[in-house]
């Protein structure tokens, strides 16, 4: 039985100055699946993200969304599509001047929605979804990081998204807040049949939610698999960063500069 892909990249390639983040990517997501991408900071993961979304243009490569070729497509078609992506930001991008309220029925008004009521009730279910109804009349300032997320994460979901896209969902959480939003990814999949595509440098988290897992090294994929997969992993860049070790060049750079700097002063 063949799978059904929601987003692929094709030979995707972004420089910025004289740097290359990505140096020929290929990708599929598959529908409803939760697809984690991991990499040290860098590697080119919120730049794949936003080229999904159509935040940034390749330089070379093609993006789809289904059977849509969405990186040529003029703005006005790609809102259309964009409509069909949720996007959850890093730091949770509220609108510190809007309720809870007024934040999530925002892209219900920006997409010409106008009943009242219909507003409402689509607001009141999100909220429910991610258990956080109580809040509905506070003000972003009024509430906790992990509040501020999952409000986030309700607007993203609000449209009724195919697809949604989480951009680092645990920094700067503790590990409770952390697994709560791991738990609304999970639920959010399973519930509404969304294809996920988390990106994340989070292990236990990715563990814990993937169904795929992508590891992007210096701008190219250089491991797909399962968690299992990824644990037995025999590439030594893949188990370097698995395991949290510096490398060998990178930590005579740092013990260079020690010896040069400050053990001179000490």
């Amino acid at each position: 039985m063949s799978v059904q892909i929601d987003m692929r990249v094709v030979n995707l390639r972004k420089r910025f100055a004289r740097r290359e983040v990505l140096r020929g990517v290929n990708l599929e997501f598959p529908s409803g699946k939760i697809t984690v991408v991991l990499g040290a900071s860098g590697c080119g993961k919120s730049v794949l993200l936003k080229h999904l979304v159509g935040l940034l243009r390749p330089d070379r490569g093609e993006v789809w969304f289904g059977s849509t070729r969405i990186d040529k497509l003029p703005e006005r078609e790609l809102g259309i599509v964009r409509r069909q992506i949720g996007f959850l930001f890093q730091q949770s991008a509220l609108f510190d001047s809007m309720s809870v309220r007024e934040n999530i029925a925002f892209p219900l008004r920006e997409h010409g929605m106008n009943d009242e009521n219909l507003i409402q009730d689509k607001v009141q279910r999100v909220l429910n979804l991610v258990a956080l109804d109580e809040v509905i009349e506070q003000m972003p300032a009024e509430l906790s990081g992990g509040q501020r997320k999952r409000v986030a994460l309700a607007r993203a979901v609000v449209l009724e998204p195919r697809v949604v896209l989480y951009d680092e969902p645990t920094t700067g959480l503790d590990p409770i807040r952390s697994e709560v939003i791991n738990q609304l990814i999970l639920k959010l999949s399973q519930t509404l049949g969304i294809t996920s595509i988390v990106v994340t440098h989070d292990l236990v988290s990715a563990y814990r939610i993937a169904d795929h897992l992508i590891l992007l090294h210096e701008g190219k994929v250089i491991l797909q698999g399962s968690a299992e997969e990824f644990q037995a992993t025999t590439d030594p860049i893949a188990g370097q960063f698995l395991r949290g070790e510096l490398g060998v060049d990178e930590l005579a750079r740092i013990r260079g500069k020690r010896d040069d700097g400050v053990q001179r002063q000490l």
